[in-house]
C-alpha cells in the first residue's frame, strides 16, 4: 500500500490524482491521510497524560473516571470517559468513594463494631489496621495486604498472592505478631478474609480487640487508603513487574525504604520505624 501511494503524482499532465487512485487501487482518503503523534511522540503525549492524572486524583482521590475527564477537560487535556476509565484502570487507580471492594462479606461470618470512631490514636500499638489492594501484572493481577500501626504509618507485615484466599491475610498478620508486640484494637474492613474465624479467632486469642469499618463508610480505614496511594504512586506506577515474584522483591525494597527513610510530613518529617520505636518526639496530627 505504501509503494502504491508513493507513486501517486499529483499534478500529473495527463491523469487527475482521482483517475490515479482508481488505476492503483488506491483510495482518496488513503493519500490524504498522515500518521500523527506515532511512535516516541504518542508514548510522551500518554506519559503526560498519565502524569496529570496522578496529580488530580492526588488531590482528589474521590474522583471517578466522569469527573477525572472533565478536570482534564479544564486543564487543556481534552479526552474521553472511556480512555479515563481505562487508563485509571491500568494504573490501579479507584475512587475511595465509592471503589471496587476487593475482599467481599461473607453473610455467615460475624461482624465486629467499628471501635476507632472519635479515638484519638495516641501512641504506638494503640491501633493496628489491614487492607487488600491489587496491584496489575502483565498476565493480570496479584494482590497486595499489608498491617500497618496507625499512629507510626509504619508497616508491620505485608504478603503478595495470586489470589484473594483468607491464608495470605493470615500470614501477614502473624508476621507483625512475630515482633512480640500487639495492638489493643486491629482494625479491618467487613471482607471475609477478615471476618473468618481463623483471623478474628487469632486476635482474640491474643487479647486484642477486633473493629471492622462500617458498611460504606470507606474513610473508617482511610490511613490504610493513604498507606496504598503512596505505595502505588511512589513504587508500582513506577515499575512494571514481570511477574508475582518480580513484584514481591520490589515491594521488599520498598517497604524497607518507606519504613526506615522516607520522612512523612504527619510524622513531623520522621520515619515510621522512629516513631514506632520510641526515637523520637510524639508526632503531630
Amino acid at each position: 500500500m505504501e509503494q502504491r501511494r508513493s507513486a501517486l503524482e499529483p499534478g500529473h499532465p495527463g491523469l487527475s490524482l482521482r483517475r490515479q487512485c482508481e488505476l492503483l487501487g488506491v483510495s482518496r482518503s488513503g493519500w490524504y491521510y498522515r500518521p500523527v503523534a506515532a511512535g516516541c511522540e504518542a508514548r510522551k503525549a500518554e506519559a503526560e497524560l498519565r502524569t496529570r492524572i496522578f496529580s488530580i486524583f492526588t488531590q482528589a482521590p474521590v474522583y471517578g473516571y466522569r469527573r477525572m475527564a472533565a478536570q482534564l477537560g479544564r486543564d487543556g487535556f481534552p479526552v474521553n470517559g472511556k480512555r479515563v476509565r481505562r487508563l485509571m484502570r491500568e494504573m490501579g487507580l479507584a475512587a475511595i468513594y465509592p471503589k471496587r471492594r476487593l475482599s467481599l462479606a461473607n453473610r455467615q461470618n460475624r461482624k465486629y463494631p467499628y471501635l476507632l470512631a472519635g479515638v484519638d490514636i495516641a501512641r504506638p500499638d494503640h491501633a493496628w489496621a489491614s487492607d487488600i489492594t491489587y496491584i496489575r501484572l502483565p498476565q493480570g493481577y496479584c494482590y497486595l495486604v499489608a498491617v500497618m500501626d496507625l499512629y507510626s504509618r509504619r508497616a508491620l507485615s505485608w504478603e503478595v498472592s495470586a489470589g484473594l484466599e483468607t491464608d495470605f491475610c493470615l500470614s501477614a498478620l502473624e508476621g507483625a505478631l512475630a515482633s512480640g508486640r500487639r495492638p489493643e484494637i486491629f482494625n479491618t474492613d467487613q471482607g471475609s478474609q477478615y471476618t473468618s474465624e481463623a483471623f478474628t479467632g487469632r486476635l482474640l486469642a491474643e487479647g486484642i480487640r477486633v473493629s471492622m469499618d462500617g458498611k460504606g463508610r470507606c474513610f473508617d480505614n482511610i490511613r490504610m487508603e493513604r498507606l496504598w496511594r503512596t505505595v502505588k504512586y511512589e513504587e508500582v506506577f513506577l515499575k512494571e513487574y514481570a511477574d508475582l515474584a518480580a513484584a514481591r522483591l520490589e515491594l521488599g525494597r520498598f517497604f524497607a525504604w518507606y519504613n526506615g527513610e522516607r520522612l512523612h510530613q504527619h510524622l513531623d518529617y520522621r520515619t515510621p520505624n522512629e516513631v514506632y520505636e520510641g526515637r523520637c518526639l510524639s508526632p503531630a496530627g
